[in-house]
């Protein structure tokens, strides 16, 4: 009986600890259960932040590609207004040429009054003479007569010496024209509006904070790094780099363009990007000197050479690309001296390299022009191509033709419409000189310059200044401008001398 209730409370104890493990497991069956779903919703919340934040760096590319767009149209637009502008100029020019044929006709028209009434007044004078001769013996008569003669033959005689003055100037300057306009027809290029500010886009402007890093030290490296400054101020998302070189600051806008795209900033990661931008832009640089050589056709260029003259694509004059104007001036010389029965490699090479010294470092003395002739001679180009690089800016003698040609392409290139700009300031200043220098010149009542200082119009006193004077002062007026003034394209000079005589009839 004992056995009997013995194994009857075991198998009640067994049940009841079975039972107590059963509870046991589906206790931690729903706490693993509870524990998964927690595990999931937390995964489900991470990955709803990840899409936010993509979805929020999608609106920032279409925000800035938006806003590229709208610079891209202002340029646009700007450039369709320049244009409007230069039509507005032609159509004054041809209405100023239509002023010039009136004024013209109206002067011949004065000229054939003045000549009838000339020809009135020699009919008096033969008429008095032959009354004087009446009472005149015969040497009296023929002394009279030589007297004549001699002053008519004066006359005809500075008549005839100015007209073949005039003739010569004009045929050389017709000659000279034609052979530009030869040369410059077979080269047609794009107007250069390049921009030289440097933008760097921000996804967010919690990026300005990683760039500058704690206590700044993320910038000071990347500014020691790069030799730039960065400018970050109030402006969203974006950051201006600064620099005198452009060499540099194109390596440091490709070096922090990277660091933002990888996001990870800090000292080590800025000297790497910045050595890698350094091997980008030198390859760069070289693939741009090659190119420049091949589009030129010249051959047998030292590397050193190539790799400087490609530096030229990140420097810019007055908006105009120093690398593209190069390439042009290389073109033009060599067609020039085409034209003109020459050798035209010698000139090509000249005319590409002229500017080369403006990519040289600071250490180098002297003007780009005569730095880049030292360059080319160590370098091992020849004499004429030396010289003429050291005399594009008249700095040193020209000891061949081929500096002439030089300083003529470089001329065509820079004052070529749309090449180049020029500040408001600079372009009052130039015309305000023009007017001083032409009242300098005795005798000039007034003087204006019209047509964006393209003419300087001379009003004269006809007391003073005579109409041989008038065309010597005009002359005169040339040198000096040609001497004195910089200026681009061509300056037409006009000296007018206008007597007037009224009277009123009562």
């Amino acid at each position: 009986m004992v056995w009997i209730i013995g194994i009857l409370g075991g198998l009640l104890l067994g049940s009841i600890v079975s039972w107590l493990a059963t509870l046991h497991l589906r206790r931690r069956a729903r706490e693993e259960a509870a524990r998964v779903i927690e595990l999931g919703r937390r995964e489900a919340e991470i990955e709803k932040q990840k899409l936010i934040n993509e979805a929020t760096r999608e609106a920032d590319q279409i925000r800035a590609d938006a806003r590229a767009e709208a610079t891209r149209a202002e340029l646009e637009t700007e450039s369709r207004l320049r244009e409007i502008r230069s039509h507005e100029e032609s159509l004054a020019r041809l209405d100023h040429e239509l002023t010039v044929q009136e004024q013209k006709l109206e002067r011949e028209r004065a000229a054939v009054l003045q000549a009838r009434e000339a020809v009135r007044g020699m009919s008096k004078n033969v008429r008095k003479t032959m009354e004087s001769l009446a009472g005149m013996g015969v040497d009296e008569v023929r002394e009279s007569l030589r007297e004549e003669v001699r002053r008519e033959c004066e006359e005809e005689l500075r008549k005839l010496r100015q007209s073949l003055l005039d003739r010569s100037e004009q045929e050389i300057e017709r000659e000279a024209r034609e052979l530009l306009v030869s040369t410059m027809q077979r080269l047609t290029t794009r107007s250069l509006n390049d921009l030289t500010a440097t933008i760097v886009s921000l996804p967010n402007d919690d990026m300005k904070g990683r760039i500058i890093g704690r206590e700044g030290r993320n910038i000071k490296c990347f500014e020691a790094a790069t030799g730039t400054t960065l400018l970050i101020d109030e402006s969203p998302q974006m950051v201006l780099i600064s620099s005198f070189d452009p060499v540099r600051r194109q390596v440091a806008r490709i070096a922090l363009e990277g660091l933002v795209a990888d996001g990870r900033i800090h000292p080590a990661s800025i000297e790497e990007f910045v050595a890698n931008a350094e091997k980008e832009v030198e390859a760069s640089v070289r693939s741009a000197g090659e190119e420049a050589v091949a589009k030129v056709k010249i051959t047998a260029v030292h590397p050193e050479v190539i790799q400087l003259l490609g530096r030229l694509r990140f420097r810019f004059s007055f908006t105009q690309n120093a690398l593209d104007h190069s390439i042009e001036v290389g073109l033009l010389a060599g067609m020039i001296a085409s034209e003109m029965g020459l050798d035209p490699e010698p000139a090509r090479r000249a005319g590409l390299f002229h500017d080369i010294g403006k990519s040289m470092d600071a250490e180098y003395e002297g003007s780009h022009a005569t730095a880049g002739a030292e360059f080319l001679k160590r370098h091992g180009e020849s004499a004429i191509v030396v010289n003429a690089v050291a005399a594009h800016h008249e700095e040193v003698p020209a000891e061949s033709i081929y500096a002439g040609i030089v300083v003529l392409a470089d001329t065509i290139s820079a004052v070529r419409p749309g090449a180049r700009a020029e500040s408001l300031g600079a372009y009052i200043e130039r015309l305000e000189r023009l007017e001083k220098l032409a009242l300098s010149f005795e005798g000039v009542k007034s003087a204006f310059a019209v047509h964006a200082g393209r003419e300087v119009r001379v009003l004269v006193s006809p007391e003073k200044v005579d109409d041989a004077g008038a065309r010597v002062l005009a002359r005169d007026l040339r040198r000096r401008i040609e001497d004195e003034l910089q200026y681009p394209s061509t300056i037409k000079i006009t000296v007018i001398r206008e007597q007037r005589y009224t009277e009123t009839a009562t």
